[in-house]
């Protein structure tokens, strides 16, 4: 088992993990070769579960600094997502680079039945999308799919040409008493123009927790080997490997323990589902994920940021592979190169700002499930990225009107300005600070009707109150008394409102100014990251831009420009 060891930030050689921050689980990884032009670049991909667009690319030249370059699932024809529960759509993938081929394979499956609570699951038959330009994320086919049902799909090509399938689904032979889920890595041989599959699936890893997922496969010299993510993506997270000198159907030998394993009260936690690589000077390296919570009322706190993508070396001894020095995982990491030091950032810096003179959406917003439509336009107003709210409230499991972005920092602030004069009863706009449609909080404009029929424009806010699906509706501006504040004019269509979100350790803050209106509304980590009642809590937090009507749609825009995160 790993030991726990903390290397110090002097060290030239550590280097600070999560290397993709923010909610980016189940990292899986090819590497191109370099060029007389070009240097070895790597290529990242992590599950996006509910959200579209669907597998986020990354790309990288360090290991260490990675770009959003794309999504290789960003159209209906890929990724159909209607109302599927929290934790489910796009689970953990494989990315593959072929050299011979010059082509990109990712391997991934969709779950559009997830109620593990009753033990409802659906297993997808999973898919491969391919492409021969990955850094054009509209270059990427549309799904070859797979005969085999099951989750975590993973490809691995042999040297005699074969290509087999392995992926987790349950054992169809198991006891009628067992209280294990049973859940075990299967393995095919597939033709892989058609996703046909050549050979009857056959288990070549059940784990002793029960549960054996991420698979991959890969061939280092005389062996090959299984890298197995076992236990649970919660507390009893691990990660296993086995090697065969045979082949890819075993018979699979193993240490008969688990590569390391961080507990539950350590920085980092939950790490496992790894994905093992070579760099261009023949060194091994591992991309895992992990969570590092924080804690509140003496105890560890959900972590809101989610799954995150740590990197660790890997050495070879004796034909095994060995983690980070056989330590445990920890934020600092000795790495094998001189790090450059960053400076620290002040309060107040500038960490992102949307470029709303372009044409096409930003990298990196998101939208929970697939749009039917395109709701919003960076054209129609120049320098305004414009909503047009959506007939679902953001409660339905629908795809409600909502771009989101995800928390990257535990002291960050989002912020934007809005202009939105709703003309009928129901229509709203604002910010939105997102765990899932049972728990949420929002501040913003809405037309509401009052006493006698007479309707108005108001500021209405909602909070998560710890209980999943009970959220609290404020409208701030009516008093107690009856009376109100009214929202001048000109903050509703000329110089608009600043709304935001600041996120801090244990706490949010919702906020609204503009003319004579102040107000924010104070949101507990706690109480926002509560589980869903069907689905898991497998993403992390994130904020946002949203528009909606009730039962009918918005016909008044909400237009948003100045939109930023910066540090706190």
């Amino acid at each position: 088992m790993a030991s726990s060891d903390v290397p110090a930030l002097d060290d030239p050689v550590v280097f600070e993990n999560p290397v993709i921050r923010g909610f980016n689980p189940d990292p899986t990884v090819c590497v191109v070769p370099a060029t007389a032009t070009s240097p070895a670049t790597y290529f990242l991909s992590t599950s996006t579960f509910e959200f579209f667009p669907g597998c986020a690319i990354y790309a990288s030249t360090d290991l260490r600094t990675w770009k959003l370059i794309g999504h290789a699932l960003n159209r209906r024809s890929q990724i159909d997502l209607r109302t599927v529960e929290p934790g489910a759509g796009s689970w953990a993938s494989t990315l593959r680079y072929r050299p011979d081929e010059k082509r990109f394979y990712l391997a991934n499956g969709v779950f559009h039945r997830y109620r593990p609570a009753t033990d409802e699951r659906i297993f997808p038959r999973g898919f491969y999308v391919y492409t021969d330009n990955i850094w054009d994320e509209s270059a990427w086919s549309d799904p070859i799919y797979f005969d085999n049902p099951g989750f975590d799909q993973d490809l691995f090509w042999d040297d005699d040409g074969k290509v087999y399938l392995s992926t987790t689904t349950r054992l169809a032979v198991r006891p009628l008493d067992s209280k294990l889920k049973d859940f075990a890595i299967h393995i095919s041989e597939i033709d892989l123009q058609t996703g046909r599959t050549l050979t009857a699936p056959i288990v070549i890893r059940e784990s002793p927790h029960g549960i054996a997922e991420g698979s991959h496969i890969i061939k280092r010299r005389d062996w090959y080997y299984l890298f197995t993510a076992e236990g649970g993506t919660e507390a009893g997270h691990q990660e296993w490997c086995l090697r065969s000198k045979v082949g890819p159907l075993g018979p699979w030998e193993g240490s008969g323990k688990p590569l390391w394993y961080n507990g539950p009260d350590e920085e980092v936690q939950r790490t496992g589902h790894a994905d093992v690589f070579e760099d261009a000077q023949g060194r091994w390296w591992a991309v895992l994920l992990g969570v590092r919570p924080v804690r509140g009322g003496g105890k560890w706190l959900e972590p809101q940021l989610g799954r995150e993508s740590f990197l660790v070396k890997v050495d070879w001894i004796d034909d095994w592979p060995v983690f980070n020095d056989g330590h445990n995982i920890t934020l600092l990491t000795r790495g094998r190169d001189h790090v450059p030091r960053a400076h620290t950032s002040e309060p107040g810096t500038l960490v992102w700002q949307d470029a709303l003179n372009e044409q096409k959406l930003e990298l990196g917003w998101y939208q929970k499930n697939t749009p039917l439509k395109i709701s919003y336009s960076l054209t129609e107003r120049p320098g305004f990225l414009r909503l047009y709210g959506g007939p679902y409230e953001l409660s339905s499991p629908e795809a409600p009107t909502m771009l989101l972005r995800k928390q990257t920092s535990y002291r960050e602030r989002f912020k934007t300005r809005l202009v939105f004069n709703p003309r009928k009863q129901g229509y709203e706009a604002g910010v939105v600070l997102w765990w899932n449609q049972y728990s949420y909080a929002t501040i913003g404009i809405a037309r509401i009707s009052r006493e006698g029929g007479v309707q108005e424009t108001t500021l209405l806010c909602r909070a998560p109150t710890g209980c999943a699906g009970d959220i609290s509706i404020v409208y701030p501006l009516v008093k107690q008394d009856g009376s109100r504040v009214e929202l001048e004019a000109e903050a509703m269509e000329t110089t608009g409102l600043e709304l935001a979100v600041e996120c801090r350790p244990t706490s949010y803050k919702l906020s609204v100014t503009g003319g004579s209106v102040s107000h924010s509304v104070e949101v507990p980590a706690e109480k926002l990251t509560v589980a869903p009642p069907v689905g898991a809590c497998f993403t992390g937090v994130m904020y946002g831009i949203y528009s909606c009507g009730k039962g009918e749609p918005v016909l008044d825009a909400a237009d948003f420009w100045d939109i930023d995160v910066r540090t706190l």
